[in-house]
C-alpha cells in the first residue's frame, strides 16, 4: 500500500492531538510522563514513515532516538518518579 499523501496529511493532526492531550493532563504526573512518551513514539513512527517513503529507509536511526526517548520517559516514571510519589504518601 502506498498512502504517502494520506500518511503525510495525518502527521500534523496526530501530533497536535497528542500534544493537546499532554497539555490537558500536564498536572497529573502519571499522565504527563505517559503522554510525553506517546508523543515521542508518534514522532518516531512519523520519522520512520517519512524515511520509508522518501529516503530509502535511511531515517531509521533517527526514529530509534525518538523510540528510546519514549522508553526512557516511561522508565524514569516507573523507576524514579513513582517510587518517590509513593514514599510521600506513606
Amino acid at each position: 500500500m502506498d498512502f504517502k499523501t494520506a500518511g503525510l496529511i495525518m502527521i500534523f493532526p496526530t501530533i497536535l492531538v497528542a500534544l493537546h492531550i499532554t497539555w490537558l493532563h500536564r498536572k497529573e504526573v502519571t499522565e504527563l510522563y505517559h503522554n510525553l512518551a506517546v508523543v515521542a513514539w508518534i514522532c518516531a513512527n512519523t520519522t520512520w514513515m517519512i524515511g520509508e517513503f522518501f529516503y530509502n529507509d535511511t531515517l531509521r536511526p533517527i526514529a530509534t532516538v525518538f523510540f528510546t526517548i519514549g522508553l526512557l520517559l516511561v522508565a524514569i516514571y516507573y523507576l524514579i518518579v513513582r517510587p518517590s510519589l509513593r514514599k510521600k504518601l506513606d
